[in-house]
């Protein structure tokens, strides 16, 4: 099992208002990978003063990034703060882990949060940073309060990991997911084994040969999709959509004015977070 090896305070460069929560950057080793892994968490205000539980949201990142892009571009931390303050979201604890590549822009090997030959991201994921958090954090460490969201890449691996597994998972909601159509993602033109795992892990395959047992268990989870309109993969999620739709499985789906980029994730992210909150608050 991993072991945590650093926790540190992110340093600011903006002034903070006396309620915000803070980030911490983190690595950890991994006996699945070989490796050690860096990750960021966000502490909602009110953590560090109290010895209260909280749940806790896995946020994955598109690729072409690292685990500060949603701190960095995503503006995570502003839009956290704001929506507790607003109401509208339970403070919880936000993980955001690292699926980069090697190579330049952070593409190339390793790329990805699917499980891929001579890397087992997977096997990392759940059985070492989930249980590394739970340890760690002073999370909920149960079903109903574990979340899972991403955008692109990060959009199709957290449909895929709750329909993996659906006993770990409360809520899955994906922003313009990789659906259906992973040729069209420049990445996957490139890379084989990248462009393969997304092609092995199709969510609305997954739901269309589903046997009863499998979508008994998928109901038990929150399910919401949002993928913009002039979205390259817009086609893949209405498929999906469809395929829920046609299993009989509760999802929520939104198609907003965009393309596929930050701004539409930005924008994006606070009815996400009011979402997954309205399940922890049940």
């Amino acid at each position: 099992m991993g072991k945590l090896l650093d926790r540190r305070k992110a340093i600011s460069h903006f002034g903070k208002l006396p309620d915000s929560g803070t980030v911490e950057h983190c690595s950890m080793s991994s006996d699945v990978l070989g490796v050690n892994k860096d990750f960021s968490v966000y502490l909602p205000n009110g953590y560090e003063e109290s010895d209260e539980r909280y749940p806790v949201l896995y946020l994955l990142h598109p690729a072409g990034g690292t685990h500060e892009m949603w701190i960095s571009m995503g503006q995570l931390p502003q839009i956290a703060d704001d929506t507790i303050r607003s109401g509208m979201m339970l403070p919880m604890i936000i993980v955001l882990p690292d699926a980069s590549g090697d190579a330049e822009y952070h593409l190339g090997k390793h790329l990805g949060f699917f499980s891929v030959p001579g890397w087992d991201y997977e096997a990392y994921f759940h059985n070492e940073l989930i249980p590394l958090i739970d340890s760690n954090y002073r999370t909920i460490a149960d079903k109903k309060h574990r979340a899972i969201t991403g955008a692109s890449m990060g959009g199709e691996a957290s449909i895929s990991y709750a329909q993996k597994h659906p006993d770990l998972y409360g809520a899955s909601c994906a922003m313009s997911g990789i659906v259906g159509h992973p040729e069209q993602s420049q990445m996957a033109q490139s890379d084989k084994d990248y462009a393969d795992s997304l092609i092995a892990n199709n969510p609305s395959a997954f739901v269309e040969k589903a046997t009863p047992e499998i979508v008994g268990k998928l109901k038990s989870i929150r399910w919401y999709t949002d993928c913009g309109d002039n979205d390259f993969f817009y086609e893949g999620n209405i498929e999906f959509f469809l395929a829920m739709k046609n299993k009989g499985i509760p999802i929520d789906y939104r198609m907003r004015s965009g393309v596929h980029g930050w701004y539409y994730w930005v924008t994006g992210l606070a009815p996400i977070l009011h979402f997954i909150s309205i399940g922890f608050a049940k």
